[in-house]
């Protein structure tokens, strides 16, 4: 597992508050993905509804070689009129808001911690149509409310910090959220991307550990 944390006083094991910065992994480690779908606020911007989805059924795509990950407006292969005026084909309009969230979760183990979540963004070119940002999630043990801090995946460096709450069973996510239109999937790419260096630590790092066993697997709203 690629997931490598630089620890500032005992990652994990002090009692008092802690200082955790995390990097963009590879495709190696626990990444997963979710989706929540609305419509268009031209429609009244009602939320549809929201499901677990594949890495790449997010449009997100590694490449490990490169050691690189790319974010792209999402896709519906469905032509059905309720995704697309008139039908799904190439031209046609998206019905749709899709909000794509690919993340890593960690459930109790950053509770009360100062957590970063830095990384590099190579390039990014996406039209108005869409948006990106890198996000620190730290929802409540039932999901019900959480915190979070995000930025704009703009070209070169980015860094962002949460100090998460100290009760227990809480779930810490950090990832990328891809927020725009569905498009046909013939029509992605003058709406461009967002590519980003993954898997590759931070020189600053003062110390790598895992955290093999405390990534959590469920999937719930992100």
């Amino acid at each position: 597992m690629k997931i490598q944390i630089a620890a500032l006083a005992g990652l994990l094991a002090a009692s008092a508050a802690q200082a955790v910065v995390i990097n963009v992994a590879d495709s190696t480690a626990p990444w997963l993905g979710f989706m929540n779908v609305s419509n268009l606020p031209s429609q009244g911007g009602a939320f549809q509804f929201a499901s677990g989805w594949g890495i790449g059924d997010l449009n997100s795509s590694f490449n490990d070689g490169a050691h690189t990950l790319t974010l792209s407006p999402n896709t519906i292969g469905d032509p059905n009129g309720y995704w697309y005026t008139p039908s799904g084909g190439p031209g046609s309009q998206g019905n749709k808001i899709m909000d794509a969230n690919l993340y890593q979760e960690v459930t109790g183990g950053l509770s009360g911690q100062s957590v970063t979540f830095q990384g590099n963004v190579i390039s990014n070119t996406l039209t108005q149509a869409h948006t990106s940002v890198a996000f620190i999630k730290d929802f409540a043990p039932d999901y019900s409310s959480f915190n979070t801090i995000t930025v704009p995946l703009a070209p070169g460096a980015f860094s962002i910090t949460l100090a998460t709450d100290s009760g227990a069973g809480r779930h810490v996510q950090w990832g990328f959220e891809t927020i725009g239109v569905n498009v046909w999937f013939t029509d992605v790419a003058p709406f461009g991307k967002v590519v980003l260096g993954a898997g590759v630590p931070a020189p600053s790092a003062l110390g790598l550990v895992g955290l093999t066993g405390l990534v959590a697997t469920r999937r719930r709203r992100a």
